[in-house]
């Protein structure tokens, strides 16, 4: 009698997508390295950068992110142990349910994982990795060895059957009991996985015909799609639109480099100043031009973004308002006080000119980051 290895190796000799999906997770991991991530921990903007899943991200018009999510890994010791579990998984459920099917299985499950942990965690993790979809495997596994159990040996099935199932129970328990990790998207992925083995009914068989009847597989088909719906229903709202944090922090960005600039050219017409040969009228021109206007400009644009307290560079933006404003005002008192020859005003004008902007570190735009 031939073991369940080789009976499926003999019905499906290769296993393409497995290969194509273990390269896929691997290539995009070089690559994420070679644009800054780190070895062994990523930071949030490479993983957001990338297509991580993210509730104000995911639910501002990117809800591509529920799928590139499944491939990215936040450092070398995740990426090893999913790619692991897929090799070993893999090999097996596409051999049982065949290229196709083997590939809507990972994708939905994958997906239905992403989606359970936007709604589980409200969208207040970045999310990625692989595992969602591999438990997806996991479930479609147990669902194929149960069916065909009356035709494998007693010793196999056990070792097949009960080994799948101590790894998942081992692994979601691990997950309960460890912060960090994403176990919404475990028992989405592994949930979908059963569903899915049970709605495709007609997999890569060993021998004799399939014991799904049509029933079993509509019941089935009426679960998933009711729970899809419900979770789908029950996304919450973003806490804020990723959109406008993004326009924020470029404007923010681009303040501070401005602010170089004008910096540079003040100190370039005090310095010019001290040596004479300039009128006070003419340097009150030039502090209103290089140093004023660009101001009051920076101030306007500054006021122009969306004005959500709940987005994390809020703060940030409304100092750069108060400190636009207040070099603005020095700058128009100081170029006052040389036309009016006011020496109190153009002591006065200075002091505000030197206070100092004092900027808090832009931190991260969620309090988490759950791989798995």
């Amino acid at each position: 009698m031939l073991s369940l290895h080789d009976l499926l190796h003999r019905q499906v000799p290769r296993v393409p997508v497995t290969k194509l999906l273990v390269a896929t997770n691997l290539l995009i991991f070089v690559a994420m390295l070679a644009s800054g991530a780190g070895l062994w921990h990523s930071s949030n903007s490479v993983q957001l950068a990338w297509g991580a899943n993210f509730g104000p991200a995911t639910q501002d018009g990117e809800w591509w992110r529920l799928g590139t999510a499944m491939f990215l890994h936040f450092g070398l010791v995740h990426l090893t142990l999913n790619l692991w579990a897929l090799w070993d998984a893999g090999q097996l459920v596409e051999r049982m349910y065949g290229h196709a099917r083997f590939t809507a299985l990972y994708f939905a499950s994958g997906l239905a994982g992403n989606l359970l942990s936007l709604v589980a965690h409200k969208g207040l993790a970045i999310s990625g990795g692989a595992s969602g979809a591999i438990f997806g495997l996991y479930g479609a596994l147990l669902v194929f060895l149960w069916r065909e159990r009356g035709r494998l040996h007693p010793h196999e099935f056990r070792w097949f059957f009960w080994g799948a199932t101590a790894f998942a129970i081992v692994s979601l328990g691990l997950g309960l009991a460890i912060t960090g990790i994403d176990n919404a998207a475990h028992i989405g992925g592994f949930v979908t996985g059963l569903l899915g083995g049970i709605i495709f009914a007609d997999p890569a068989r060993m021998s004799g015909k399939s014991s799904h009847v049509f029933s079993s597989r509509l019941s089935a088909i009426s679960i998933l799609a009711l729970t899809v719906f419900t979770l789908i229903v029950r996304i919450p709202p973003p806490a804020y639109k990723w959109s406008e944090e993004v326009l924020a922090r470029k404007e923010i960005g681009n303040f501070l480099r401005d602010d170089r600039a004008i910096t540079q050219a003040w100190q370039h017409i005090l310095d010019e100043a001290r040596r004479g040969g300039i009128s006070f009228d003419e340097l009150a021109g030039q502090i209103d031009t290089a140093v004023g206007n660009p101001y009051e400009e920076s101030f306007e644009q500054l006021s122009e973004l969306p004005p959500d307290p709940a987005l994390p560079s809020a703060a940030t933006v409304e100092m750069l308002r108060d400190y636009a404003e207040r070099r603005r005002d020095a700058s128009r008192a100081l170029a006052e006080g040389l036309r009016t020859h006011n020496p109190a005003q153009i002591r006065h004008a200075l002091e505000m000119a030197r206070q100092p902007l004092q900027l808090p570190k832009l931190s991260p735009p969620t309090p988490s980051t759950l791989p798995r």
